[in-house]
């Protein structure tokens, strides 16, 4: 008797554990169920992923939604959206909305507007303040929640946790790992003239320099380390903290960001303006030129987008008047294939970074892998499709990319997300079903 199935992958050639396997793949329930010839099978749905590359599904650690208060920019069905036009089946979203996620309420209250409204599944972060340090090892256990998130350098209202005592005590609550902005506050202050005086963009690096991440990077880690607490640097963008944290990777973790591997200072604020200004800054190309080092050493764990949006009147405010912040998540896959193709990285390094990484990272369950009884999570992709990145690609509300116009090499042409697929050939399909990721929370 034939085996039946709800979905088939027919064809692809599937980035496994094991390596790169011409192989079909069988769903059942919204995980996997079969790998391998399956020929005399049947299912509801079949896809044909002859000439494809079938890769675990992408996983974006680090984006802003904007909901709930801040909607004209994102919310979560546009950033879902967003992340499934571009090849990601989860996402871990920031607390700095408004108000805050900085109490249980704050997070269910997310949790619940996520029902029947994300394209992909999602986890959401709890930010850490000084006023609620003491319930943080009791929240970070509420399913749905991805953990803690600290700001060392300035945020929206309370977010702000920037001296070592409260950081320190912030550390000794709990047990999952810390995810951190590293920007060290007092320097930042210090330093703010700086950006009033040049009044453009180009002076952004120069003021948020490699010393402001590299003193709040060392301070995190000799905390964390009289802790001994796992936490997780975000966005490293200095060739000075690679260094440094490449000495310190047993309870460190280290993301970078592909805006922060494929532009550079002073070209981008010349030719985008405030297009290009987030925080950490773009930096100089001995400073990208470091981070990719440390991706080819290992030292690097994961990519995250930072996808953070506003509109383009924000963004026109004459400098530094202008918010921080570029999207990223639906052009995460396409910019990192093109650098696949370039040979910068391998594919199954991709993997790693994108999949494995995060699981690995955030003990997520059911997550992150291509083998039986995990999620049916795949991001398909066409590795010789040459497409153009443009405004008008983007189904972000906020309707722009630092990339547009950019030639790219490698596309995204397929989001399953538990089985359900979502984005096929550049179009949403069905309605939005996302689900909070589920987390192995043993210490």
């Amino acid at each position: 008797m034939s085996q039946t199935y709800d979905l088939i992958l027919k064809g692809g050639t599937v980035v496994t554990p094991n390596g790169r396997e011409q192989t079909d793949i069988g769903v059942r329930d919204g995980r996997i169920a079969a790998l391998g010839g399956l020929s005399g099978a049947s299912a509801e749905t079949e896809i044909d992923a002859g000439g494809l590359h079938v890769l675990p599904g992408v996983i974006d650690t680090q984006v802003h939604f904007r909901e709930p208060g801040l909607e004209h920019k994102e919310d979560l069905a546009t950033g879902t959206a967003a992340a499934a036009m571009g090849g990601v089946v989860a996402v871990f979203e920031m607390p700095n909305t408004k108000p805050g996620t900085t109490t249980d309420v704050e997070l269910k209250d997310k949790l619940t507007r996520a029902q029947g409204r994300t394209w992909t599944d999602h986890a959401f972060f709890l930010g850490a303040a000084a006023d609620n340090v003491d319930h943080l090892a009791e929240w970070e256990r509420i399913p749905g929640c991805a953990g803690i998130k600290v700001f060392m350098g300035s945020s929206t209202g309370n977010l702000l946790v920037s001296d070592d005592e409260t950081l320190a005590r912030v550390l000794a609550q709990g047990f999952r790992r810390v995810a951190v902005h590293c920007e060290d506050e007092y320097r930042l202050i210090e330093r703010k003239q700086i950006a009033e005086d040049a009044g453009h963009p180009r002076a952004h690096h120069v003021w948020r320099d490699a010393e402001t991440a590299l003193r709040a990077t060392q301070r995190l880690v000799r905390l964390a380390e009289a802790a001994k607490r796992r936490v997780h640097v975000l966005h490293v963008t200095t060739a000075e903290e690679m260094a440094y944290l490449s000495e310190h990777k047993d309870l460190v973790t280290v993301e970078t960001t592909p805006q922060h591997l494929t532009l550079a200072a002073p070209e981008c604020y010349e030719r985008l303006g405030t297009y290009a200004q987030m925080n950490p800054p773009i930096r100089e190309s001995h400073h990208r030129a470091a981070l990719w080092k440390a991706i080819a050493d290992g030292v690097v764990d994961v990519l995250g987008s930072d996808h953070a949006p506003h509109t383009r009147e924000e963004k026109s405010k004459p400098y530094p008047q202008s918010p921080s912040g570029m999207t990223g998540v639906q052009t995460l896959v396409p910019l990192m294939l093109d650098h696949v193709n370039s040979g910068r990285l391998s594919l199954e390094r991709f993997v790693d970074l994108t999949s494995a990484g995060p699981a690995r990272i955030y003990n997520l369950a059911g997550k992150g892998r291509i083998a039986l009884g995990y999620d049916a999570d795949f991001t398909l992709v066409d590795m010789k499709a040459e497409r153009t990145i443009t405004n008008q690609w983007i189904v972000s509300r906020c309707g722009w990319t630092p990339f547009d116009g950019a030639r790219v090499t490698g596309w995204p042409v397929g989001t399953i997300v538990r089985g359900n697929p979502v984005m096929m050939d550049g179009q949403l399909n069905g309605e939005p079903s996302g689900k909070p990721v589920r987390f192995q929370l043993a210490c």
